[in-house]
């Protein structure tokens, strides 16, 4: 149960790309702060955050790293029903300008708006590190879990997502549609694909996020191929 448990949770922070993020607040002390903020994971399977540093959320995070981010199944009818899923974190600015150049390679292709303000104002990007999470399936399907993120073999060095990710975008567009159709997703826009891990792949249409499974797990470039040619032809 543990197990499904942790792959039903980590698939709900891949599909979803908002959440609200908990902060302990500075100008009222004792009470929690909530705000909506958007994420993509990083290398490690960790939610990416890009914030301002005269938001509210960020002036408490600078006083008190403990957080919390929740995430909830988009467009239920009930939603108590629904899956949710929140993390206890700690919240880590990134410093080095290595890290923040593979994070801002990422978060820009989820979020390519965010380019502009990150240049212009004062952002910076942060990560959660995950203490424990709290996962809940619908009514009774409730767990507290240890490990949910999964490291992404092809974010981070040598970032051999981007690779594929250009290459796709480039010379497979009939491919991309073909996963749009069959997914049953908005064609009111062009898909462009702006993520893979070793689960599947993320597609971005006007502003919104959207993520489809491979048929099995990829470990490798080649095993990423040959899942996108399977479902080209399905």
């Amino acid at each position: 149960m543990s197990a499904e448990a942790t792959k039903h949770a980590r698939l709900l922070l891949l599909k979803e790309y908002r959440g609200v993020l908990s902060t302990h607040s500075q100008a009222m002390p004792g009470f929690p702060f909530g705000s909506v903020v958007p994420y993509c994971l990083d290398a490690a399977g960790c939610p990416l955050l890009l914030i301002s540093r005269i938001a509210q959320h960020t002036r408490n995070l600078m006083a008190d790293r403990r957080c919390s981010l929740l995430v909830g199944e988009r467009g239920p009818e009930d939603v108590q029903a629904a899956g949710r899923l929140t993390l206890l974190a700690e919240a880590r600015p990134l410093d080095s300008e290595a890290a923040i150049e593979a994070a801002a390679r990422r978060y820009y292709r989820y979020f390519p708006e965010s380019r502009d303000y990150h240049r212009a104002h004062d952002f910076d990007f942060w990560t959660l590190q995950p203490v424990r999470w709290r996962f809940i399936g619908g009514f009774g399907a409730i767990h507290w879990l240890d490990q949910v993120a999964l490291g992404n073999p092809f974010a981070g060095e040598g970032d051999r997502e981007g690779g594929m990710l250009e290459h796709m975008n480039a010379d497979h567009t009939a491919a991309i549609a073909h996963y749009v159709q069959q997914a049953g997703l908005p064609a009111s826009e062009p898909a462009q694909m702006v993520g893979i891990d070793s689960e599947g792949f993320h597609l971005r249409i006007g502003q919104a996020i959207h993520w489809l499974a491979f048929p099995e797990p990829c470990t490798n470039p080649g095993a990423v191929r040959q899942a996108l040619v399977s479902m080209a032809r399905a």
